[in-house]
């Protein structure tokens, strides 16, 4: 329920963004907006715009298939999918922001925007309630899970300190971190049904 809601959500803003480009240029992530003028609602309301189609397409269908999933694990663990879910996806989109909040304090031309942090974070939640499941990795190859996850960090951080291209690669790693730790963070002894599901 609550991933279709925010799809839904996120699809009719970014759309409606796609026409109004001062849209963009209001709720976009820009840590100097945000730390020198308090636009503190930058730091969510960047992950409910999508540069583009492709951008917000990927990051809708990860979403769909995924928090599908992940909301059935949160109503079978903890008793309660609707709060959880939105926890997860609120807090992965500020945590996922920090380190950018940080980085780029003072650069006002750097701006980000998508919903990839929270997304991110979805993906690792999932992992971490089956770590052996099969992914597809661009839609064909077959990865397990946590495989996937651990080669996704490697690679997420390697790129964040490159910085050779546009995409928002420390997003996406502080995303995936906290999505994997946030079951932990709420209910503790989950960390041995892990360690169970793992070895």
């Amino acid at each position: 329920m609550m991933t279709t809601l925010i799809i839904a959500i996120t699809v009719f803003i970014s759309i409606t963004a796609f026409n109004k480009t001062e849209l963009l240029y209001r709720y976009q992530f820009n840590a100097y907006q945000i730390l020198k003028r308090g636009q503190w609602y930058r730091i969510l309301t960047h992950a409910f715009l999508h540069a583009n189609w492709n951008h917000l397409l990927v990051n809708m269908i990860v979403l769909f298939f995924f928090g599908k999933a992940l909301e059935n694990y949160f109503q079978y663990y903890l008793g309660a999918s609707t709060f959880y879910f939105i926890a997860l996806y609120i807090c992965s989109i500020i945590f996922s922001s920090l380190y950018d909040l940080k980085r780029y304090a003072n650069d006002y031309n750097y701006n980000a925007l998508g919903a990839s942090g929270a997304t991110s974070a979805i993906v690792f939640a999932t992992i971490f309630f089956d770590p052996w499941q099969l992914l597809y990795f661009f839609f064909v190859i077959p990865i397990p899970g946590i495989v996937f996850g651990v080669l996704y960090l490697a690679y997420s951080y390697y790129m964040s300190k490159k910085q050779i291209d546009n995409i928002g690669h420390s997003s996406h790693f502080y995303g995936a971190l906290f999505g994997f730790l946030f079951p932990i963070l709420v209910k503790p002894e989950l960390f041995s049904l892990f360690l169970q599901k793992l070895f």
